[in-house]
This record gives structure tokens, sequence and C-alpha cells, in this order.
């Protein structure tokens, strides 16, 4: 039987976080009334100019240093030529030979833990255009309605080489783009809401073979799990069209998430059809060596070396710093709370971000940033862990009640409800034969070799304590009492 390889390619839309459009000062708010906010450069009333937006450029600045392109020192803005309803001016603003960013590269991981495995996706270009309209096709009695609120909205699209070979790989690669642009604050990443869609070109070759298959474009892909389906259904259905003796036809297809299934939307358009040119009514986009330069002292640390920080200084593995460097606002906590708890403690520190505060965020549907818990007053609870003021089961204990927000710290807790770690000898020994003396049989049993009965006896000798005493002294005071005994 024949054997398939895919071929993937990603191309992203993803809307800069500007708060005017890139070629008009109309606001670019979510959620307004339709078409309240396009002015008459938006819809192309006779006359009008536009004028470019600084900011989105330098979120495409951003974004090429973040991914290591090449900042194009000109770049110049086409008109891409074709016909839609939302499209008031029959073209759309956009770059084509020569755009803002030049290559670069997007480091996606693979699999957990010690299998986890890294690949290089590489980046053919990122170049900036403005959105076009909205047709609404609800509510209207059997007719259609426009929005023209988006148009002009500005995007920087971001276009791979066909690097990926499987759904898993793209839906990576996606998650790490949509990481990035939020960690260096150009997009917000709400693909709700349509600020980071992105399109699949798929196809499949056979094993070996070098010339690539005909490709289908899958549009406007706005969630990471659709995106895996559909890719997964599309490639299922290419290999069976081919083996059935049928041709693939390039096209571009639409993902129903109803029935997994993508449709045929129309024949796939190339570049030629859409009679781009340079846009006579903005000047060539120059960008100098020292605005590259400002820009990258503003720049926030990268995931990468972030990430490589962490192995380095707090000593934590490669799959702990990738899941502390998941997002801008982890990290920062992360960073927040070791600096309160000491260096020392940055493992602890770790548990505590991916484990159990993970998990009370994730029952609650809050992300970190929104956190009853702060960074601080984690970082204060892990220290009093260290320190053996408590033990790791009274800090939940306590964590819980910082949640509950009954306390402003770990030890104004511990201190009003009395949690601080029993750790004097004399007093824990006293209360282990007090322990041995009521469980005798017990004793009988782990003598007899039951080591169950052990585990037994420390659990008696926790609870007479109300789970204070150390437990680490308790192991071994109980072990030299009943070696002795």
């Amino acid at each position: 039987m024949k054997q398939w390889e895919v071929v993937i390619g990603i191309e992203t839309h993803a809307q800069l976080q500007t708060r005017s459009k890139i070629f008009s000062g109309s606001s670019t708010a979510f959620g307004a009334e339709p078409n309240v906010q396009a002015n008459a450069v938006d819809l192309a009333l006779p006359g009008v100019l536009p004028v470019l937006n600084r900011g989105a450029v330098e979120c495409a600045i951003r974004f090429g240093l973040a991914v290591e392109g090449e900042v194009a020192p000109k770049s110049v803005f086409a008109r891409k030529n074709y016909f839609y309803p939302d499209l008031p001016k029959g073209y759309q603003i956009s770059q084509y030979e020569l755009p803002v960013v030049v290559g670069g590269k997007l480091t996606i991981t693979l699999g957990e833990g010690d299998a986890a495995v890294e690949k290089t996706i590489n980046l053919t270009r990122a170049h900036l255009e403005e959105d076009a309209g909205k047709s609404l096709h609800e509510d209207f009695h059997g007719k259609s309605g426009i929005d023209l609120n988006r148009a002009g909205t500005p995007l920087l699209e971001i276009v791979t080489e066909p690097d990926m070979r499987s759904s898993a790989e793209a839906v990576a690669y996606a998650r790490a783009l949509h990481a990035l642009v939020r960690w260096i604050g150009i997009c917000d990443g709400n693909m709700q809401e349509g600020s980071f869609r992105c399109d699949a070109n798929v196809s499949v070759r056979p094993v070996g073979q070098q010339e690539f298959g005909t490709r289908r474009e899958i549009k406007n892909l706005n969630s990471f799990r659709f995106m895996q389906q559909a890719i997964d259904y599309e490639v299922s259905w290419q290999i069976n069209e081919i083996e059935e003796g049928r041709a693939i036809q390039q096209a571009t297809v639409l993902f129903d998430p109803d029935t997994g299934e993508t449709r045929s939307m129309r024949t796939k358009e190339d570049a030629h059809d859409y009679r781009y040119f340079p846009d006579p009514d903005l000047l060539p986009l120059m960008i100098d060596r020292d605005w590259v330069a400002r820009t990258r002292a503003d720049m926030p640390e990268l995931p990468t070396a972030k990430k490589q920080r962490f192995v380095a200084d707090f000593g934590l593995s490669a799959y702990d710093a990738t899941t502390l460097t998941a997002s801008l606002d982890i990290a920062g906590y992360y960073e927040a709370a070791v600096a309160v708890a000491g260096k020392g403690a940055a493992k602890p520190c770790a548990n505590w971000v991916m484990v159990d505060l993970a998990a009370r965020l994730n029952k609650d549907g809050l992300d970190i940033a929104s956190s009853p818990v702060s960074a601080a007053q984690l970082g204060g609870l892990v220290a009093r862990i260290a320190d053996n003021t408590i033990s790791n089961n009274i800090a939940k204990k306590v964590f819980e009640a910082l949640w509950a927000g009954e306390g402003q710290s770990a030890d104004e807790i511990i201190e009003k409800q009395g949690l601080k770690q029993i750790t004097d000898t004399g007093a824990i020994e006293k209360l282990i034969d007090e322990v041995l003396a009521a469980n005798a049989a017990m004793v009988a049993e782990f003598k007899a070799g039951k080591e169950k009965a052990f585990n037994a006896l420390v659990g008696q000798a926790m609870k007479a304590t109300k789970g204070k005493a150390n437990p680490q002294q308790v192991n071994e005071l109980l072990r030299k009492k009943l070696a002795g005994a």
C-alpha cells in the first residue's frame, strides 16, 4: 500500500493591538453596533487618502525581531483587487512583492516530558494589510447585511514555509505563534473575536516524492481543536480522492464543525488573479536602523531566552521551563513568587504554580492574571514550607485560606489559625510514645514485617498533632522507637 506524506503551511492573520485602524482614525474596539466605526476612509468615499498608522508598523517590527526575521528597510503597499460586498474600495491594501518582514523562524515543541522534541518552522514573510468588513447572514429575513466596522482593522499576515507534516505539528505551531504575539504585546489573541485566525494549506504526496501535491486552503480556523479536526479530515479526504483515481483541484474550503467535514467554497485563486500593483496613494514604508534599535531595546525577554534562563538559573527541567514560559503572565507570576520565596525554593515554586495553582485556576475558570492568590502571597507560602514553619499538607490549607481571602499573607493565616509546625523533638517523642501505647496491635504487625502498619502509625502520630508535626521527624523518631522497642 502506498504511503503518504502530509505537507502543511499556515497563513495567520493577527489583528494588531492599535487603538485606531491602519489607514484611518476609526476605532478598532470590538463589539460596537454595525457601521458606527467606519469613517470616510474606511468607506472609500471619493477623494479620501489613507494615512499609515505608526503603531501598526511598530508591531510588525516587534514581530520581525521576535522571530529573527529581516525587518525590511523598504517595503511597499499594494492593491489586491477583488470584488466582495464587504470591500467597498474594490481592493484590499496589502503588501506583496516587498513585505515588511522577510524570513524568520519559530521553534515548536512536540510531545511532553522526556519524549518532547523540538522542530523549527521557517517563516516566509509577514506583511501588513487591512482587514475587510463582515457580511452578516442572520436575522435579516433571508437577506444579508454588511458591517464595515472591521474594514481597515490592522492585520499582520504571517506565512510559513510548507514545513509541517501533521495536524499535531500545525496545532503546535499555531499555539506557539499565538503565545508569541501575545507575549510581545502586538495581538490580544482572542480567537472568538477574530483577532487570531489561521488558514491551513494542505496537500499530500507519496513518501519520497519531492514535488508538492495540489493544495487546498482551509479558511478561517478560529480554534486549535477545529484546526486539528479540519486538517485530519482534509488529509483523509485527499488521500481517498487520489486512491480512487480522482485529481485534487486547487480550492479554498471551509470547515464545518457540526459535520467535522471540509467543503469547497471556491476555486483557489493565484496571485495574478488579484492584479497586485503598488498603491499610488501610499509612499514606500521606510524603516531605518535607529527605529529598529529603539524597538529592540523596548522588547521583553523572549520566551526561548527566558526558558533557557529558567533552566540555567533555577535548575528547572526543560519541560518545567517550557510550561512556565507558556505565557508572559505565567512567567512573570513565577519569577515574582521566586523573588519572595528565594532562589533556593525555585523548584517548589514551580511545582506550586504548575500543579496546585493551575488546578485551582482551572476549577474556577480563571487565568493567572486574575488569581486571588498573588505571586507574593504564593512565594511567602513556599518560603514557610522551605524553612519548616509548615508542612506541605498544612500549606494546602493555608493556600485555600489565601484563595478565600481570609488573610493578607501566609504568615498571618499561620499565626491566626495556629498552624505552625511542631519541630520540638521532645514534644514529638512524647506524642509517639502515646501513639505506640495506644496501638499495640499495629506495633505487633510492623514487627511481623508488615510495612503498611508503619504508615498507619505515622498517620496516627500526625493525627495526634493535627497534622502540625514535621513529617520527616515523625518518620525518623518512630522508626527509632520501633527499632528499640
